[in-house]
């Protein structure tokens, strides 16, 4: 294979893994070019890094999501391999990740830790598991799809996608936008069942259950306001007129009866309730438009740059 290979690593304080991980990659694709990206560690992570023969960088702003914009913009190749410092994912297994990508069949290949029950083993933290299943339920059932594992840290990206993916997110959200924005602009996506073995001894994950957990449903919450606003706003007009129809019926029975209202406030009220539940409709229907126009314009600077 003649093309070029980057392997992306962010990492903060993994100077328990990082040379394990460096190591299996020079073993694995002797041709790739290993980028260590430091998102401020206060442990050896940067100096073990350059020791085993990677090329470090610094990225002062925290965050998993502010690295991986540092990466997609500074680092130039035809095949880009994301994967976490932690060692907790099989690097042999990148050779099924990058064969799509080689092959013109994906724009994104993610690596599937639950498909075979390898995370569900290893991973002794209950809320990550329900964390994920819910996310994984949440944006299947926005787009219709049957992803595996969304939040998955090991991929692997075409020059296409990666130069075309405007990241918003400054955390471990990141994963969450990348699957989004790849559906939501129909980037071809393919799902490899890889391995997963728990952190080692003395190896802390970053992530937190609970923080991270809100921060990333809090993203899919804005996501689907930006990406599917017809859907996100018809949900809203729904609910504003059924509220609208709960206090306002008993003042229209009363009208119909007595042809008197003395009810007056939850009349007012209703008509209120009515007035925002199709004002919500519209604004569904012109963002809508706004999202598809833009939709179509991205599709078309994708094919003007091929």
């Amino acid at each position: 294979m003649n093309k070029k290979i980057a392997i992306l690593i962010p990492c903060y304080n993994e100077e328990l893994t990082i040379k394990s991980v460096i190591s299996k990659f020079q073993k694995e694709l002797p041709q790739s070019t290993i980028y260590v990206y430091n998102n401020n560690s206060t442990d050896e992570t940067a100096s073990v890094a350059k020791e085993a023969g990677a090329i470090v960088r610094d990225v002062p702003k925290k965050g998993k999501g502010n690295v991986v914009r540092a990466m997609f913009m500074e680092v130039d190749a035809d095949i880009y391999v994301m994967i976490d410092g932690d060692d907790t994912y099989p690097v042999e297994d990148v050779h099924k990740l990058i064969y799509p990508i080689q092959n013109n069949d994906a724009d994104m290949t993610i690596g599937d830790r639950h498909s075979n029950g390898s995370y569900k083993t290893q991973n002794s933290r209950n809320f990550h598991n329900f964390g994920n299943n819910l996310v994984k339920t949440l944006i299947n059932t926005l787009y219709q799809e049957d992803l595996k594992d969304i939040m998955s840290g090991f991929r692997a990206f075409n020059k296409d996608f990666v130069k075309h993916f405007p990241i918003h997110s400054s955390g471990f959200e990141i994963e969450t936008e990348m699957s989004m924005h790849a559906l939501d602009k129909r980037f071809k996506i393919q799902e490899v069942t890889i391995g997963y073995v728990d952190r080692i001894e003395g190896s802390v994950s970053k992530l937190n259950t609970y923080s991270d957990g809100i921060k990333i449903l809090k993203t899919i919450f804005w996501l689907f306001k930006n990406y599917k606003p017809l859907t996100f706003f018809t949900y809203f007009a729904a609910l504003f007129f059924i509220f609208s129809l709960l206090i306002g019926a008993p003042v229209i029975i009363e009208f119909v009866q007595t042809s008197y209202v003395s009810k007056v406030p939850s009349a007012i009220l209703a008509v209120g309730l009515m007035i925002i539940s199709l004002m919500s409709l519209f604004i569904g229907f012109l963002l809508d438009t706004v999202v598809r126009q833009h939709r179509e314009n991205f599709e078309l600077s994708r094919l003007n740059k091929k």
